[in-house]
């Protein structure tokens, strides 16, 4: 029996674009060929970022495009206890500590203050002399996780080999955040685990955080998922797309009268399954899907492809 599970987690902070569609349709594509189950999971802690509207609007899209699930939705932002509880376990194991440094003063003391796109080094010796001297109580201050100088092998079933030193690449990195809520890095570990994921799929800008994953997965006593990193879509100037690129919001050429099978058929051309753009379900998708044709560059959504996918109106 295949008892392999993936899942879907978009974040309502904003609406789908052509990059997330692809990631998802793969994802779902992968799970479907296989025989996985398929879970979904809002990831709704983003403070003030979440928007409601578009948790309705993301599955309404995902529905829209043919990609279905397994199961409830867990929302994070429903159930804090899994979180707390994964606190006390890594406080137990004097792994956490109160952090009260603003960004501008952690950024002051790094050597190099933009080792990562949106991150600074935080450096060990800003940690606290007396940083065991706390009891964790969702008090409104930071909680770092330690770490510790270890390289960590990422072993990707579409990425191939990798190396991280969180150590020397972010340091202490935030596990608990000011507004009272769970930070990335332990919530989707916890979260993970809760729904029994064996595999994840994903984009490879989130390459370097499974290495930080691997170490919160250690400490909790879980056993780590087999990773699939894909790599991104990006535009003709070769950053990942954003608004710079125009408006990529399927959300937008959904109510433009651009059928679901016009934007999967883009998602095919950017998934390896053909040259050009044609018509076809998220069914089709699936069976023409096959992850050694995937280009394991980022590949471009240009003006041709988007010329293509409006021409049909």
């Amino acid at each position: 029996m295949n008892n392999r599970i993936s899942r879907i987690a978009p974040s309502p902070t904003g609406a789908l674009h052509i990059g997330n569609a692809r990631t998802f349709l793969i994802n779902w594509a992968l799970a479907r060929k296989q025989g996985w189950r398929l879970v979904m999971r809002m990831e709704d802690l983003d403070g003030p970022r979440i928007k409601k509207e578009s948790a309705d609007q993301a599955i309404d899209i995902l529905t829209w495009l043919g990609i279905d699930f397994d199961g409830k939705i867990l929302f994070q932002s429903h159930d804090f206890k899994p979180y707390r509880d994964a606190m006390r376990v890594l406080q137990q194991q004097g792994l956490i500590y109160q952090c009260r440094l603003s960004r501008k003063q952690v950024k002051d003391a790094a050597a190099a203050p933009h080792l990562g796109q949106h991150e600074i080094r935080y450096s060990p010796e800003l940690r606290p002399n007396d940083r065991a001297a706390f009891v964790f109580d969702e008090e409104q201050t930071n909680y770092r996780f330690l770490v510790t100088e270890e390289a960590i092998s990422i072993s990707d079933e579409f990425a191939g080999q990798a190396i991280f030193k969180p150590f020397d690449e972010v340091g202490d990195f935030v596990i608990w955040t000011k507004s009272g809520t769970p930070a990335y890095q332990l919530a989707v570990v916890v979260d993970d685990a809760r729904q029994g994921v064996t595999d994840v799929v994903r984009g490879d800008d989130l390459l370097s955080s499974a290495a930080r994953q691997e170490l919160i997965y250690k400490a909790l006593g879980l056993k780590a998922p087999k990773w699939w990193h894909l790599p991104l879509v990006i535009g003709e100037d070769g950053r990942r797309l954003a608004k710079r690129h125009g408006d990529t919001r399927l959300v937008t050429y959904k109510k433009e009268g651009v059928s679901a099978e016009r934007v999967i058929g883009v998602l095919a051309a950017l998934s390896g399954i053909c040259e050009t753009p044609q018509e076809m379900s998220a069914a089709q998708f699936k069976d023409a899907f096959e992850i050694e044709d995937l280009n394991s560059e980022p590949v471009v959504f240009g003006e041709e492809l988007r010329k293509w996918l409006v021409d049909s109106k």
